[in-house]
């Protein structure tokens, strides 16, 4: 599996606003609620992705992808390496080019179908660790 470079992943950041990002936590002490929060304290929009929690961060919870109104310029996903197919499956249902699943995550399905459909995907790369040494 072959991914942006680093410089990449700092355009990638540079233009992107919206992120989207599925399975975070409603709980500080999460690693999702971390890396959330300190994307939006870096100006970034924050769309948590969750059926289990209201709100988190200030912000309205959905149930899935399909429900976020308007683009979305990365969905960042917190969810186990099995089910970043499922969740890429969904991905490929809305207006969004860049699918980055976090540090420790991967899954060679879920890469194969999204670089097929002419997707940027990012696996096992934290985004406030990329945002941190590109900005």
């Amino acid at each position: 599996m072959e991914y942006p470079t680093r410089a990449e992943l700092g355009e990638i950041l540079k233009n992107s606003k919206r992120i989207a990002v599925v399975g975070l936590s409603d709980k500080p002490n999460r690693t999702s609620y971390m890396v959330s929060e300190a994307m939006q304290n870096a100006g970034y929009e924050i769309i948590p992705v969750n059926p289990t929690i209201e709100e988190v961060l200030g912000v309205k919870a959905v149930a899935s992808l399909k429900e976020i109104d308007g683009p979305v310029d990365i969905v960042n996903v917190f969810r186990r390496s099995e089910q970043l197919l499922e969740v890429a499956e969904e991905f490929l249902t809305i207006d969004c080019p860049v699918f980055w699943a976090q540090l420790g995550l991967e899954n060679k399905e879920a890469y194969d179908l999204l670089k097929s459909k002419g997707k940027t995907v990012i696996m096992d790369r934290c985004i406030k660790v990329e945002h941190a040494l590109t900005k």
